[in-house]
């Protein structure tokens, strides 16, 4: 058990996984290494709340603003030196 599992999630730092941005045609991280695209926003959360949890630094990118239903092509990315981890750790998941 992870030392934050028994604080309450309302007190935990940071966004939940329906609260995390999706940065639209933000320069800043286009050095950042795409570890998997996703169409659907909720879950692209979703991968994304794995990585943080797990301890990686991770953003979700679009280029174009997403359509009203969430929709779109959706990028998660880490930066460059942690991808081969981030990578090991979402194609774990599945075991």
């Amino acid at each position: 058990m992870a030392l934050r599992d028994w604080i309450p999630r309302r007190w935990r730092p940071g966004p939940g996984p329906g609260q995390t941005p999706v940065h639209v045609g933000d320069p800043d991280y286009d050095s950042w290494e795409v570890v998997r695209d996703f169409v659907d926003v909720r879950t692209a959360r979703a991968w994304h709340q794995a990585l943080e949890e797990a301890g990686i630094d991770a953003v979700l990118t679009a280029d174009w603003p997403l359509d009203r239903f969430g929709s779109g092509d959706i990028a998660l990315r880490v930066p460059a030196e942690r991808w081969s981890e981030a990578e090991w750790h979402l194609s774990n998941l599945d075991d």
